[in-house]
C-alpha cells in the first residue's frame, strides 16, 4: 500500500537498484541520501534503507504527486498564499508592516502543513 515503509538493513546493499537516481524530491526525514526508482522512494540512513511506494512519481507528474502523496505540502502552500494575499491587502491600506507580510504567511503555511500531515498520518 502506498505510504507504508519497509526497512531494509544496510548489509543487504545489493538491494539498491542500479537505475535508482539520487534526488532532492521528497522529505529526507533525516536520511543521508534519497533515491527514486519509478514510484519507489528510497531513503538511505547510516544503518538502513527505508523504502515506500508513492502513488505518483514526482519527476513525471509533480502536481499529481502533491495531490496524491503529499497533500500537506499543497495545503501548506495554499495557506501561505491565502495569508500572503490577505496581508498584502492590509499592507496597501498601511495597517500592517512588511515583516508581518512575510512572517504570517510562513506561520500559517507551516500550520496548514503540520495540521494536514497529522490528519494524513492519523488516517493511514
Amino acid at each position: 500500500m502506498p505510504g507504508d515503509e519497509i526497512e531494509v538493513p544496510k548489509e543487504l546493499r545489493e538491494f539498491m537498484l542500479e537505475k535508482a537516481e539520487e534526488t532532492i524530491l521528497g522529505q529526507k526525514n533525516g536520511a543521508d541520501k534519497q533515491y527514486r526508482y519509478g514510484n519507489l522512494h528510497i531513503r538511505e540512513y547510516h544503518d538502513k534503507f527505508l523504502v515506500h511506494t508513492d502513488r505518483v512519481d514526482p519527476r513525471e507528474n509533480p502536481v499529481g504527486h502533491l495531490v496524491h502523496d503529499a497533500p500537506e505540502v499543497l495545503i501548506g502552500l495554499a495557506c501561505a498564499a491565502f495569508t500572503g494575499l490577505q496581508i498584502a491587502k492590509k499592507l496597501r491600506s498601511k495597517k500592517s508592516s512588511l515583516a508581518s507580510g512575510i512572517v504570517f504567511p510562513i506561520v500559517f503555511g507551516y500550520m496548514g502543513y503540520v495540521g494536514t500531515k497529522k490528519i494524513k498520518n492519523y488516517l493511514e
